[in-house]
């Protein structure tokens, strides 16, 4: 096959999604496909205005220049090409090839729900509203949608006015490996890194700031946790800087000397974190997918999470489930004292106990090995460009 990428220009701020795209392309490439890659070119987005014009001029780059090149690109493809949007937030784009061959990824749809006011934790502005309503006219008019959870497609058709030709789950891979490390050395080789002693163990956070990763709830689950228990582990939360509201609420702990919130971490060193946790909290309000869950259980590490979709959907049956956060204030302590007892639960486990444990969440994350998924996204690619030529041929045996 030929296959163009839609990616996300450079210069916006995701990580996820540049690496998502590029897995995708490494797949693809690999099984003999010819790949290209179409992305909008920082031009606007260089002139020098002050910062807060700086994201309007994004905006240019993206939706008036990038789409004329499209329209032009276009015309030197073969009709058998394939036409693949790596997230639907480039929904904008897909009406410029919506009678090609096409198939748009779906990731979550947390921003849109927002907008509809279907979110309490994230109000949207006036003009975010807009640009959501922008990108979902751009999407609605897509015929082919892979979905990386069953939540994300549910949401998906209720947002479309009908359901699609082809709307198939297929859940994340794991794009890079995480083997179980030998949990005493992973602790001392982090230790010796941050600065920290980790020999006893720690509780461990992944995530970025972005609000449905509830930060602020792990430190609300720590915080009950520390104030109820005689073993006084610490508490390590990996991510980016954090940002306002959490430092706000680091500030605020009793026990904020025993919470280390670390950044710049390379991959190996967080990979020895999941092998070196006594437990992985992961308590997201919402999520797409859920990476960190499958990363940890892959790693040897137990994990709790929320008892809501997709989370229940990567952890299967070998998680630690807990509800989800509450949005009223009054809740919120009873809420982290009850998810105590589940990290009470693992913290004292046997070692027997938590062998079977690892063991579960091992098999658990084997569904979601890489050539598997190569293989999955692959065969729905081909059958997406086959059934777009039959229905060609069959406009033009009506049309005769």
């Amino acid at each position: 096959m030929k296959i163009v990428f839609f990616v996300h220009p450079a210069f916006m701020p995701s990580q996820s999604m540049p690496r998502f795209a590029h897995m995708l392309e490494k797949c693809m490439c690999e099984r003999g496909h010819i790949i290209e890659i179409w992305s909008p070119t920082a031009r606007a987005v260089k002139l020098k205005v002050p910062q807060g014009i700086k994201k309007w001029l994004g905006y240019v780059d993206q939706y008036i220049l990038f789409p004329n090149e499209v329209r032009k690109r276009i015309h030197e493809c073969a009709l058998d090409t394939l036409f693949v949007f790596t997230d639907h937030a480039q929904g904008p784009w897909v009406p410029l090839i919506a009678d090609r061959p096409h198939v748009i990824h779906c990731h979550d749809f947390l921003a849109q729900q927002s907008a509809l006011g279907n979110i309490p934790e994230n109000p949207t502005s006036w003009s975010g509203r807009q640009y959501q309503a922008f990108i979902r006219r751009g999407y609605s008019k897509g015929k082919n949608f892979i979905s990386v959870s069953s939540r994300t497609r549910d949401q998906l058709h209720a947002l479309l006015s009908s359901i699609p030709a082809c709307s198939e789950v297929v859940y994340n891979a794991l794009n890079q490996s995480f083997p179980p490390l030998d949990i005493s050395q992973s602790r001392r080789q982090l230790g010796s890194q941050t600065g920290l002693s980790l020999e006893a163990g720690y509780l461990l956070h992944v995530g970025g700031n972005q609000w449905y990763k509830n930060r602020v709830g792990v430190i609300d689950v720590y915080d009950a946790w520390r104030d109820h228990s005689a073993v006084s582990l610490p508490l390590l939360m990996i991510g980016a800087s954090p940002d306002a509201k959490l430092m706000e609420r680091f500030q605020q702990s009793p026990h904020k000397a025993n919470i280390h919130l670390l950044t710049d971490l390379d991959n190996e060193a967080v990979k020895r974190a999941y092998s070196g946790a006594s437990v992985f909290l992961f308590p997201s309000l919402a999520e797409g997918f859920g990476w960190p869950i499958a990363e940890a259980m892959a790693s040897g590490c137990p994990v709790i999470t929320t008892d809501e979709a997709p989370m229940t959907e990567v952890a299967g049956k070998a998680g630690f489930l807990m509800h989800r956060r509450p949005v009223a204030k009054a809740e919120i302590r009873t809420w982290a004292e009850k998810a105590t007892q589940l990290v009470n639960t693992v913290i004292s486990l046997s070692p027997e106990a938590r062998r079977d444990v690892i063991k579960v969440g091992k098999e658990n994350v084997e569904r979601f090995d890489l050539a598997c998924y190569a293989e999955t996204i692959e065969a729905i690619y081909q059958s997406v460009l086959a059934g777009h030529d039959e229905r060609k041929n069959e406009t033009i045996l009506v049309r005769a």
